[in-house]
């Protein structure tokens, strides 16, 4: 188990101190050294030696980031040297950028992405699609292009919402959900960091519980969703959250998109508006075909097989999905 392993542990502890350092630093050589300090903390997390899916898995994500880390300090470094005016050349804004956009496997560097998440445990799936992306998206709102982060974002939720159609692993799924998000959340820190931090809140709230349900249930693949033996109330726990993650109106996880369309046609981006509106509808149409066959299908019923879930993790299951549905109700006590 992750959480009696004192090694696991202690590069879960640094993981996190190295996130705080990169983004109190007062120096970009400071938040590239929190940067490596993040990803030699990872890598041993989700290396395994008796698993070489996990091996392979942590061999690219180390090939990867290094990558983009060295992009990264031959920017600064040239900055620091040649450069004295950081603020008159549009390209390495533009470089600086894209090393942080492919350190958190935006698209469209993002095709190392679902090939790493693929070979990863549930609970390393959640850190590399929520914590990772922290230290990244601080240091993008630190210095931005504004023009290309919005090419970025539309290559983001199209790519995100196209890449998930013919995929049959829940692990690719969830990333090419997160890639759709991920688009999101590069607006709503251009727009305010407060705004990024409800919207990756309410994220990491409904990933966590979509990825805590697939865990206990020990699911990877779509198919494993169809068991008929799989207790209803855990099925309804799955469709209230995969449609609170997909973004539909009367769930929780509408609120953050509605705060960013809001801002949105406030300032008539009005074409930016359809390209997001639409790509969350074909994440949504993806979403409720698998909820719509986990539901319908009835071809596999097997009397020794049942899947047994401890009360309390029912109960946990059950009071996250109400949380969901009560979200709209909740989002009227606040002033928007």
């Amino acid at each position: 188990m992750f959480f009696f392993n004192s090694n696991k542990m202690f590069f879960l502890f640094i993981l996190s101190f190295s996130t705080l350092i990169a983004i109190s630093s007062n120096s970009w050589l400071g938040c590239w050294i929190g940067m490596e300090i993040n990803l030699l903390s990872f890598i041993p997390l989700i290396s395994n030696c008796n698993n070489l899916m996990n091996s392979e898995a942590s061999l690219k994500y180390f090939l990867t980031q290094s990558i983009a880390s060295i992009i990264f300090l031959f920017i600064i470094l040239l900055k620091l040297t040649l450069i004295q005016n950081f603020n008159f050349n549009k390209f390495i804004s533009m470089i600086i950028n894209s090393s942080l956009l492919m350190k958190m496997g935006s698209a469209p560097f993002h095709y190392w992405f679902p090939n790493i998440a693929e070979g990863l445990s549930w609970f390393n799936n959640f850190i590399l699609m929520t914590w990772q992306k922290i230290t990244p998206m601080i240091l993008l709102s630190y210095y931005f292009n504004m023009n290309f982060l919005y090419l970025m974002i539309i290559f983001n939720v199209l790519i995100g919402a196209i890449g998930g159609l013919n995929q049959t692993s829940l692990r690719k799924l969830m990333t090419f959900s997160s890639i759709n998000n991920l688009g999101w959340m590069i607006f709503s820190i251009m727009i305010s960091e407060n705004l990024w931090l409800f919207y990756f809140i309410m994220y990491t709230t409904l990933i966590s519980i979509m990825f805590f349900l697939f865990y206990i249930m020990n699911m990877f693949f779509i198919n494993q969703l169809f068991i008929n033996n799989i207790n209803f109330m855990i099925k309804m726990n799955l469709l209230i959250n995969f449609l609170s993650l997909g973004g539909l109106p009367p769930f929780l996880g509408f609120l953050p998109k509605w705060i960013i369309i809001n801002f949105l046609m406030i300032n008539k981006l009005y074409m930016l508006t359809l390209i997001l509106i639409l790509t969350s509808l074909v994440i949504i149409f993806f979403y409720i075909r698998i909820i719509y066959s986990c539901f319908m299908f009835n071809y596999l019923k097997m009397k020794w097989f049942k899947i047994f879930i401890k009360n309390n993790f029912m109960f946990y299951s059950n009071l996250f999905s109400f949380i969901s549905i009560l979200g709209m109700i909740l989002s009227t006590f606040l002033y928007l």
